[in-house]
């Protein structure tokens, strides 16, 4: 495998980590400044030179794109996806994950845990945003930091208001989200690579200081998490539309809630503390990839005209809880399931015996007209009331497409298989 790791700072630990574990695997490996690259765009010829010189063929590419040169760093990885590179981390994902607001926004869709948020611009709104947010103290984010830089804690309301109103006039962007007091000091740092957590670590902060990130002085511990942070950990990530991410998780009563998704996480401090080799395993997931790549039938399926893919989530009190797939009636509508998704079990082309539960979530693929039909209508939602679970999607969020729209983004057809 020939790799390139996006980096303007190659002699950094997580970098230098990085290469060495493609060279001990016996892969060749480059480290490539993001920002000596040029974009070329020509009709069905998609280009990139590098330091003046046309960029030679990678089979896959690590994208360790800093904050600083997001826009630029994503627009080059979105330039390696048109040229059909393997990228560790999709450009989309990188620039979701940045967006403390955006990442909130799509998170809060789905049946997972993050605390309370609010985010205002109007100044009377400050006091009842606090307000729901379940009162003082409160933490103060800006929309953009890293390492714990531009996260407050204010004790008092008062505080919190004049931080706020001083925050603004400076034309910063701020989110207002509860303060999760039995995690004080506290968090998780949970390192996702492709479907699983391959490290984490607790992260205590020292002193009177309540951010516990190592740059701030943390403490770090290894730790064995449960199978319910495991899985909100990943599921998170997936989210996000990321495949490499370091996912941060609060500790609180009632279960793990995720304060952010990072898309280029480091790798010093959580290797010193595990003692494990995650380079290695970002570096044996790419390899594995490149030989045996996943595909998105929702981005790359072409399919006739009138058809589509979209996942129906099967609630209590269906009329298909209890039937089999086969007396569920959906073949004589010309639907086929694809995968079957119970909790956190997988079922790829499930049998036509197989029973509908409760919470099963089904991948199908048939006629939009009889697709259309399985999607539950929106209904508005009262305030008190959670947020119905949603089908996890990619980060595009799109819940059906239709097969004008997927024939765009394909190039290559691939046969849909039916259930047995």
């Amino acid at each position: 495998m020939k790799l390139g790791i996006l980096s303007v700072s190659p002699k950094c630990y997580s970098t230098r980590r990085l290469r060495e574990a493609a060279v001990q695997r016996g892969h060749e490996v480059k480290v490539l400044n993001t920002l000596k690259f040029a974009i070329d765009l020509e009709e069905g010829n998609p280009d990139l030179y590098f330091r003046q010189k046309q960029l030679s063929h990678y089979n896959a590419v690590l994208p360790r794109i800093g904050a600083s040169i997001t826009y630029f760093g994503t627009a080059v990885v979105r330039q390696f996806e048109q040229m059909d590179v393997f990228c560790a981390n999709p450009a989309a994902g990188i620039v979701i994950s940045r967006d403390k607001l955006r990442s909130l926004q799509i998170l809060s869709r789905h049946q997972i845990g993050i605390p309370q948020t609010t985010f205002v611009r109007d100044k009377k709104d400050v006091l009842p945003a606090i307000q729901r947010v379940g009162g003082a103290p409160v933490v103060i984010k800006l929309l953009e930091g890293t390492q714990g830089i531009g996260v407050l804690l204010a004790e008092t309301i008062n505080a919190a208001e004049a931080i706020i109103e001083m925050l603004q006039s400076q034309k910063q962007n701020v989110l207002i989200q509860k303060f999760v007091a039995e995690s004080r000091g506290r968090d998780i740092r949970a390192f996702v690579v492709g479907d699983r957590v391959v490290a984490a670590m607790r992260r205590v902060a020292q002193g009177n200081e309540f951010r516990s990130n190592v740059h701030r002085g943390g403490r770090t511990e290894q730790v064995v998490l449960s199978h319910e942070y495991e899985e909100t950990a990943v599921r998170a990530a997936q989210i996000m539309g990321l495949r490499i991410a370091g996912v941060d998780l609060l500790e609180s009563h009632d279960g793990p809630q995720i304060m952010e998704v990072n898309s280029s996480p480091g790798l010093e401090g959580i290797e010193g503390c595990t003692q494990l080799d995650i380079a290695g395993a970002v570096i044996d997931y790419i390899a594995a990839q490149v030989d045996f790549p996943e595909i998105d039938i929702r981005q790359r399926l072409t399919v006739s005209r009138g058809y589509g893919v979209t996942e129906i989530h099967i609630p209590k009190g269906s009329e298909y809880v209890g039937k089999s797939i086969t007396e569920s009636g959906l073949r004589e509508k010309d639907i086929n399931v694809l995968t079957l998704y119970r909790g956190t079990v997988v079922i790829p082309n499930p049998k036509a015996s197989r029973i509908l539960e409760p919470d099963d979530r089904l991948l199908c693929f048939g006629k939009l007209e009889f697709v259309r039909d399985l999607i539950p209508a929106k209904s508005r939602r009262s305030r008190r009331r959670k947020v119905q679970d949603l089908p996890d999607l990619p980060a595009a969020e799109e819940v059906l497409k239709t097969s004008e729209e997927l024939a765009d983004d394909a190039n290559t057809p691939i046969e849909v298989i039916g259930n047995e």
